[in-house]
């Protein structure tokens, strides 16, 4: 599958470089989420199923938002590596322009979200909680959407480190004001999941006030001058990002949504099973983060090399990811089977009541887990090496298709109508991760992966 030993190794270095420090950032952007859904946990299950509540619709709405900040990825690199410095500023400001634009165009959406949960017929002993957590969590959508935006135009410069040890720091910076604002220390009242949100407007402020910082005082990266002159539009790099963003927001918001979706229909279950089913989808977002880091390394080596108009080392760079990711999914699917009561349990205080009803539950959403992890690796990755060929709107109508066309009947058919619960639900996530994880292969190594391909050309 991948040629000489020597170019693998190669390669290999190359994905693992980058991929190791995107996937650790990932973990640590993550865990900023599991931090709260743990220490939630400790503090109530009624404020926990809140949080997941809440955190599912927000992520959803930060996903189609995050589109332009992954447009600025490929952009950066593909510039970057051809020697165009103007380009990789005008990207990356106007990433930043149409990013702060859509958190403030969103905000009604979390004022207004309890309306929303009742329309979506959740439990009413959570919707007051969630939509106190949502109206202020809308307010850390904009700075969240600018550290995306900025760790992609850091990680297509290869200066990955930095956002990694800028994030592990927010992790921290979130427990010890979740410990503050949640449970009433250090003299703070005690606000639980509102608390919770409140520390992360905090983290997310001082994350984008790190990373901008370092991005305009950097001596190597001060010939980019990103911030100078920044209130001046650049309507053809703004059209050029918008075009290739829009798409990656609607493929990614396909994908979110279904799981929103998911966590709409469990709640229709019940109140322990949303609990569980918010670890269980913890656990194994916080695990696709690895996968994302080594989709986000595709882009950026198929980025570069379509710079250098290299189809070969395109080809190699490509190949090599999705090998990484594949053995990673393998290893993840042992962990799931092996240890999923365990996981989740991690999640839950030992006074909990509930304690052993939602270990039980949360441990056989686990084993479907286990089921799609090739499927959700592969999928990822595509995604990845279609956008380093600035390749977005094919795959937005797949993701479209396999997501709302295939993975959310089918959830609805085996949970809801087939009586199978929680796990029926997770059962048709295997079979939309996979069928968009056929179709996105197929469509890179039938087009820009092929031997004879010259994406550049587009």
């Amino acid at each position: 599958m991948t040629g000489n030993p020597t170019i693998f190794r190669t390669n290999l270095r190359k994905v693992l470089a980058l991929g190791l420090p995107l996937a650790g950032s990932h973990l640590a952007q993550f865990m900023l989420a599991v931090t709260d859904t743990i220490m939630l946990g400790w503090y109530g299950v009624v404020d926990l199923a809140a949080g997941v509540l809440g955190a599912a619709l927000f992520f959803a709405v930060f996903t189609f938002g995050s589109g332009f900040a992954n447009a600025v990825m490929p952009m950066v690199a593909t510039a970057a590596s051809s020697g165009q410095e103007t380009e990789v500023r005008r990207a990356t400001r106007m990433g930043l322009w149409l990013s702060i634009a859509f958190g403030l165009v969103a905000l009604p959406l979390f004022w207004f979200s309890g309306t929303i949960l009742t329309g979506l017929g959740q439990p009413e002993d959570v919707i007051p909680l969630a939509e106190a957590y949502m109206r202020l969590l809308g307010f850390s959508l904009v700075p969240a959407l600018i550290v995306m935006v900025l760790k992609n135009y850091l990680a297509a410069l290869g200066r990955t480190q930095v956002a990694f040890w800028i994030t592990v720091g927010a992790v921290f910076l979130n427990v010890g004001l979740n410990w503050m604002f949640i449970f009433g220390n250090f003299g703070m009242p005690e606000m639980g999941v509102r608390g919770a949100a409140i520390a992360t407007i905090v983290v997310n402020l001082a994350t984008a006030g790190a990373l901008a910082l370092y991005c305009a005082l950097q001596p190597a990266l001060k010939r980019y001058t990103l911030f100078q002159r920044f209130w001046r539009p650049d309507w053809q790099a703004m059209g050029q990002v918008w075009r290739l963003g829009w798409p990656i927001g609607v493929a990614l918001v396909a994908e979110t949504a279904l799981f929103s979706a998911a966590t709409v229909m469990v709640g229709w279950i019940g109140t322990h099973e949303l609990a569980a089913h918010g670890i269980a989808l913890e656990i194994t977002a916080m695990l696709f983060m690895v996968h994302l880091g080594f989709s986000n390394a595709a882009t950026v080596l198929v980025g570069r090399a379509r710079g250098q108009r290299d189809q070969d080392a395109l080809r190699m760079g490509a190949k090599v990811a999705v090998a990484v990711s594949m053995a990673f999914a393998t290893a993840t699917m042992v962990l799931y089977i092996a240890a999923g009561p365990f996981l989740v349990g991690l999640f839950l205080s030992p006074d909990e009541p509930a304690r052993a009803a939602i270990i039980a539950i949360g441990a056989s959403f686990l084993i479907v887990a286990a089921v799609f992890q090739l499927a959700d690796g592969a999928q990822v990755m595509a995604m990845g090496l279609l956008r380093g060929v600035q390749d977005t709107r094919g795959p937005m109508l797949i993701a479209a298709f396999s997501y709302w066309g295939v993975g959310l009947p089918t959830s609805y058919l085996f949970g809801i109508m087939f009586g199978w619960g929680g796990e029926g639900v997770w059962a048709g996530l295997v079979v939309g991760l996979s069928v968009a994880a056929l179709l996105l292969m197929l469509r890179f190594w039938r087009g820009p992966g092929r031997a004879d391909a010259r994406p550049w050309a587009k």
